[in-house]
């Protein structure tokens, strides 16, 4: 009996451990395709990322579907659409988007549209193909081993991400810096786009970017508070 309790806890422990991992890879991929969904804001060529490659069309379209030829062309994906807020609230812009999972390992994708009903080339991608035994243009992506590579954050850090003008001395503030906007730097790792990883305990917090005395609020971030000193500031929970 001693050795049956010792084998049911012992696969409790194993079991566990693999929930577990399981659950913060699942955060840590959420992580990531949420990071490249923000940086959309436009239809675009596709954009190609170590884990992901998005698709986007211009949101007046009312359907926008994509086929692929590793599956080919049999599956039509739909595309989710993307809205954008200024720090006020307001919607901004919106675009239609699909986001793929890099699961195939291939060199290049040939692909086509669905857009309302007619199937068609990407508008937003100039790299073309024609297949002239079905007299038909696709497009391609290619040099998919030449990829950007994206940063992973570090252990048990919170990656504060801001996108703007390039060039900026951009600083971050909080209520874990009492406000003090000279202690972080923001920094840029490619033009406007700025990054800078914290290693906060699990609480809630409220933060602002600041370019000199100025605070900038987080228009990623649509959580928002009036502080009691009378400052607008972004609200960041941490699990």
């Amino acid at each position: 009996m001693k050795r049956v309790k010792i084998f049911t806890a012992a696969l409790c422990i194993i079991f566990c451990t693999a929930f577990t991992f399981a659950a913060e890879a699942s955060e840590y991929k959420s992580y990531f395709y949420d990071k490249v969904i923000r940086e959309i804001d436009r239809p675009q060529a596709p954009v190609i990322t170590d884990d992901y490659i998005v698709f986007t069309a211009d949101a007046a379209a009312r359907f926008v579907g994509i086929a692929f030829d590793f599956e080919n062309f049999q599956t039509i994906h739909p595309f989710q659409i993307l809205h954008t807020y200024d720090i006020d609230g307001k919607e901004t812009n919106s675009v239609l988007f699909y986001c793929y999972e890099r699961k195939h390992q291939v060199s290049e994708i040939k692909y086509r549209l669905v857009m309302d009903g007619l199937w068609t080339t990407d508008p937003e991608n100039p790299v073309k193909e024609y297949d002239e035994t079905i007299n038909l243009y696709f497009s391609k992506v290619a040099n998919l081993g030449e990829i950007e590579t994206i940063t992973k954050p570090a252990p048990d850090s919170t990656r504060f991400i801001y996108k703007g003008e390039s060039g900026l001395d951009l600083k971050l503030a909080g209520n874990f810096t009492n406000w003090d906007p000279w202690i972080y730097t923001m920094c840029e790792t490619k033009p406007g786009f700025y990054e800078l990883d914290l290693p906060l305990p699990t609480g809630k917090y409220y933060y602002s970017y600041f370019v000199g005395l100025v605070p900038v609020l987080d228009s990623t971030n649509p959580d928002k508070v009036y502080t009691a000193d009378g400052r607008t500031a972004n609200v960041l929970v941490v699990n």
